[in-house]
């Protein structure tokens, strides 16, 4: 990565830290190191990482906790580390804010490969000189408003609140209202087609997104879910 892009990797399996850092700065990362939730917050906010690899169970406080302080101050991406392959930890990982999950134990270059998808993903639009007439478009779904190239989202008066990859997806989806989108469309839009990995991540941030818009599945005013293809718009 010719950006030398910042990535923190926290984990208090240090043998095991070191081994990822030194993958990523074999990529060309500025990879820097924390073992424990108080050090992980306070690197965080000293070296505004573009990406953190976050393990789930720290000293001092856990990767839960070091998340969500982290979201008070930071929109980095952040990848949740679990020993455990349940869906406990990865729905909770994921609602604080997390954008995608590996689970132990797993390859460094798998884990390079996550991180090199994600950076890949639009940080922020090029004001000057815009991708495309689509993105400087307001967008429009009844209450709900979209400003993509100021990343603000809002019904009515009431602004959301929505991380970097549950915007992107609330984008997806108003740009495209009358289609449903299955989650591999939605996983190549907002990941990225290099992106690998359990397509059910979308279900999750979906799920979130929907808590966010107080939505409810059952009876769905914005989000709706055509079983066996994907996610569409209540228009």
């Amino acid at each position: 990565m010719g950006d030398r892009s910042r990535v923190l990797v926290v984990d208090d399996e240090q043998p095991l830290a070191r081994i990822v850092a030194s993958y990523l700065q074999a990529e060309g990362f500025n990879a820097q190191l924390a073992f424990d939730g108080p050090s992980a917050v306070e690197l965080a906010r000293d070296m505004r990482p573009d990406l953190i690899v976050l393990d789930l169970m720290l000293p001092g406080f856990d990767g839960i906790e070091v998340c969500r302080q982290v979201r008070t101050f930071s929109d980095c991406y952040i990848i949740m580390l679990t020993a455990r392959d349940d869906e406990v930890d990865k729905v909770v990982g994921l609602s604080v804010g997390a954008d995608d999950y590996v689970v132990k134990p797993f390859s460094p270059r798998e884990l390079v490969a996550r991180t090199k998808a994600l950076l890949r993903r639009p940080r922020t639009m090029d004001t000057e000189n815009p991708t495309s007439e689509s993105d400087t478009d307001t967008i429009t779904l009844r209450q709900l408003r979209i400003e993509p190239l100021a990343r603000h989202a809002s019904i009515g008066e009431v602004e959301l609140e929505l991380t970097r990859t549950e915007f992107d997806l609330l984008t997806t989806l108003c740009r495209n209202p009358r289609q449903v989108l299955s989650r591999r469309q939605l996983i190549d839009t907002v990941w990225g087609r290099e992106w690998f990995g359990d397509e059910h991540l979308v279900d999750v941030h979906i799920g979130h997104l929907r808590r966010k818009l107080n939505d409810d599945a059952a009876e769905p005013e914005w989000i709706r879910t055509v079983r066996g293809v994907g996610y569409g718009m209540v228009t």
